[in-house]
């Protein structure tokens, strides 16, 4: 599913026009986002946990020369389902 289907998708479910939809689609985005670049946690109940993770330095290979490289610490966006999301997805 991409960005139009989830538009149209939520629009179907929630009984509003496209337009409204991907406005409310583009919110939560924007909202997740400016969450984690404030390094905050966003928690939805049922659904899952978005939170920002620390990556150590580490070596690396430059693939064209095969030379090893130091690949600097950053920091990453991850996603952590929760038990309701996991159980659809892997019901048992």
């Amino acid at each position: 599913m991409n960005k139009a289907e989830l538009i149209a998708s939520v629009a179907d479910k929630a009984g509003m026009t496209k337009k409204a939809a991907g406005e409310a689609v583009e919110a939560v985005f924007a909202s997740i986002s400016d969450s984690l670049a404030k390094e905050e946690k966003v928690t939805i109940v049922g659904f899952g946990t978005f939170e920002v993770r620390p990556r150590q330095e580490r070596q690396g290979i430059n693939p064209s020369t095969g030379k090893p490289i130091t690949i600097p610490a950053t920091k990453v966006p991850a996603f952590k389902p929760g038990k309701s999301l996991r159980e659809v997805v892997a019901p048992k």
